[in-house]
């Protein structure tokens, strides 16, 4: 009978949370306006293509032709609408904004080849194209576009053509080779940026062994390919660098292996000598014991009522947090119109992009900087294991991107969506009586909510999360994992990294991720403002002869772009503030604080070559105006012509616009140097590679807003029975059998 009772107060529990969940949604959730952000559906992208195809003037053809002299689509992916149409939509009732899509279209088969982006609309039934121009003073040149899967498959076929020459010597050498294989194949990484300028597609191409981990067997081989002709039949091996020496072509080394001129390593055939208990080391197979046995599976989340939030199509409510998401295909999770407790806290705060630069003793290494956007990183969210990437208990959710094919293409459980446990308290104090007892305890579980998804670009995975907390702080955070990016191993590459293995050498690398914060605090008549500590040597008031020294609060506000443009090397503020000229009731700014959690340096000098891709890099925080024009701060496009990008975020305070009172937008910088160590192998591992930043609020409220969570806990004590438990929530019982929650609160002398 008694658990009968908990049972049915069980059942009112969840009713009463579902009820509180419905009376606390945002009206723009109620009315599903959250669609206004929603990633195109597959039937809509499939419309946007149909209707493109029927324009016969664009004269399209499939992108799987395989030439690269054709017309076709690209990418096609939501265009939002502007921020002022939305927030009238969503604030005051007005009319829903007009739906369209983004189309991007390689124009190969022209005298002059381009890249043309269009809007198409109105979704769901389009009947207009407009072109979207690129930035004032730019262009998408032809040699900036991403590699697609038919110039891939044309390369692999031109490389192995090339090749054939060094057929002897890639089996002497390896035993492996590009041709008649089957198991023993040969394949290759390929680098950018390509070339040394711009217009330029010449890239670098790293030869490994095609096995488990193939990242960590490079041959020792590397070739130069220009491939910037339309026509593949004129593409060229420039260059080979093999074990320390360059080539002018595939001829000459294999004249050179033939006349032993050439210095060689021959690798062994791990792979064949690989077993059960010593298999290969770059494969994820266990091998080796910890000194204490664990032969069993590890503690696993439960959630017996079933999860707290709500998941309506693209939008979430959870506690005190409503906002809506999508997945873009160009660049990644982005997050919009996000709320907490009815208020919004920021119109949108997205992933911009993601670079790896590196450094090196083989011409691969020396120049590989990759820029993640122009690999598809918003594409690459390939499905996520229930129990290792997210909790049993999360909520999985699809993804549909149309990059590079010619129909929509479903990537299941790409996002998972989970409250999780923190094991630590979100806060908790012992009142003690200095007596050997207490006059209370309270504390409050940790418990957040979660949104993640990866971007798996190609050796690197790369964790992205957003976290929400019950006390109105929200975090980003970005874990980086996967194989790392390796060279050849030679004496003179250990000035630009660690040898790993016998013939591996991990290259240092520093990462650095950019995000976009459009904070809209209290409204959007935001300000920028610092606080910091100084010190300051007064006369004791209470001892005149004497002198005190003691922290003062120094403020200072920011009226202008270049004023918030923080560069490396100089020192940042701790607390970053965006203000609302609202008062709390205690008079001070309502505002929400920036932290940052980042190990992130300079990395190429300003104004240096490729560096202008990337001059958001300068900066760990820039606050600027909200501008139309100023929505990404870096492209698909930016990679493979980082010498005359289309997008140049240094342009963007330029004009040196105020910031005080204005709509405002943080551009956050984070990253860490890596130096590839031995534990790296196979994989880099999450733990000390992470990086984030928290939007804490800052006198917003007039208490903290956990105090609204029931799963507080208070204890009281009684001299005479047992101690007092007030809880908000029935503790839970379930099949665990996990022990009844018990607090003595006393010590004493033993």
């Amino acid at each position: 009978m008694e658990r009968e009772s908990l049972a049915l107060g069980w059942v009112a529990a969840a009713m009463l949370v579902l009820q509180m969940a419905v009376a606390e949604r945002p009206p723009w959730i109620l009315e599903s306006k959250a669609g206004v952000f929603a990633d195109l559906s597959a039937q809509e992208l499939k419309t946007v293509h149909n209707f493109l195809r029927s324009k016969k003037e664009l004269q399209l053809q499939k992108s799987t032709v395989p030439t690269i002299a054709k017309n076709s689509v690209f990418l096609i992916e939501l265009l939002l609408p502007k921020k002022k149409r939305v927030l009238k939509f969503l604030d005051k009732g007005k009319r829903r904004p007009t739906r369209e899509a983004r189309a991007v279209i390689f124009f190969g088969e022209q005298e002059y080849p381009n890249i043309t982006e269009f809007a198409v609309g109105p979704l769901p039934q389009p009947c207009y194209m407009r072109k979207l121009p690129p930035r004032a003073g730019h262009q998408r040149a032809w040699a900036s576009r991403p590699v697609t899967a038919v110039e891939s498959d044309l390369l692999h076929i031109m490389v192995e053509e090339a090749t054939k020459p060094l057929h002897q010597f890639f089996l002497d050498t390896t035993g492996f080779s590009f041709h008649n294989c089957s198991r023993h194949c040969l394949t290759f990484t390929d680098i950018s940026p390509r070339g040394l300028a711009s217009g330029q597609r010449r890239s670098w191409l790293i030869f490994q062994r095609l096995v488990e981990g193939y990242f960590l067997h490079p041959t020792g081989l590397e070739v130069l390919v220009d491939h910037g002709s339309p026509d593949p039949k004129q593409w060229t091996v420039e260059q080979l660098w093999y074990n320390g020496k360059f080539y002018q072509s595939p001829t000459e080394l294999a004249q050179k292996y033939n006349d032993g001129e050439v210095d060689t390593v021959v690798l062994e055939d791990q792979e064949a000598k690989s077993t059960r208990e010593h298999p290969l080391f770059s494969s994820y197979t266990p091998r080796g014991n910890f000194t204490t046995p664990g032969h069993t599976a590890g503690p696993r989340p439960v959630q017996p009522h079933g999860p707290r939030f709500v998941l309506e199509a693209n939008a979430v409510l959870y506690l005190g947090w409503s906002f809506a998401f999508r997945l873009r295909s160009s660049s990644g999770l982005q997050l919009l119109n996000i709320h907490f407790g009815g208020e919004r806290i920021a119109y949108e705060v997205s992933v911009q992009e993601a670079v790896a630069l590196y450094g090196g003793h083989t011409p691969a290494g020396m120049q590989t900087k990759y820029i993640d956007s122009g690999w598809g990183m918003g594409t690459v969210t390939h499905e996520l294991a229930q129990g290792i990437d997210c909790p049993d208990t999360a909520t999985f959710l699809d993804a549909i991107h149309y990059y590079d094919t010619d129909g929509p293409v479903l990537y299941p459980r790409a996002l998972c969506i989970f409250e999780m446990p923190t094991g630590l308290p979100l806060r908790r104090h012992f009142d003690s009586d200095f007596k050997g007892g207490f006059t209370f305890y309270g504390g409050l579980p940790g418990q957040v909510l979660v949104l993640r998804t990866t971007s798996t670009v190609y050796n690197y995975d790369y964790i992205w999360d957003f976290i929400f907390y019950p006390n109105g702080v929200m975090e980003a955070k970005v874990h980086a994992t996967g194989y790392i990016h390796a060279t050849f191993y030679t004496p003179e590459g250990l000035a630009y990294g660690t040898r790993l293995h016998t013939h591996l050498l991990g290259n240092m690398h520093t990462h650095l991720v950019h995000y976009r914060v459009d904070l809209d605090v209290a409204g959007t008549n935001n300000s920028f403002q610092t606080l910091q500590m100084k010190l300051e040597n007064i006369t004791n008031p209470w001892s005149p002869r004497h002198h005190l020294v003691q922290p003062i609060l120094k403020q200072k506000q920011y009226s202008h772009e270049r004023q918030a443009a923080f560069r490396f090397g100089q020192t940042l503020p701790k607390y970053l503030l965006i203000t609302s000229p609202q008062k709390n009731p205690w008079g001070h700014e309502r505002s929400y604080r920036l932290q940052m959690h980042s190990m992130a340096e300079q990395v190429l000098p300003a104004g240096w070559q490729e560096e202008r891709a990337l001059t958001w890099a300068r900066y760990p925080l820039a606050v600027t105006k909200y501008q139309d024009s100023e929505l990404s701060s870096s492209s698909i496009y930016n990679q493979n012509d980082p010498w005359d990008p289309p997008v140049v975020f240094e342009e963007f305070l330029r004009n040196n616009d105020n910031i005080e009172n204005e709509d405002l937008v943080a551009w956050v910088t984070l990253g860490f140097l890596h130096i590839p160590h031995a534990e790296d192998i196979p994989n880099t591992a999450t733990p000390g590679n992470s990086v984030g930043f928290l939007l804490r609020p800052f006198n917003f409220f007039p208490e903290d807003p956990s105090l609204a969570s029931r799963d507080a806990v208070i204890v009281w004590p009684r001299d005479k029975s047992h101690n007092f438990v007030h809880r908000w929530l029935p503790e839970d019982e379930d099949c665990l059998g996990l022990p009844p929650f018990h607090y003595n609160g006393t010590y004493k002398p033993v």
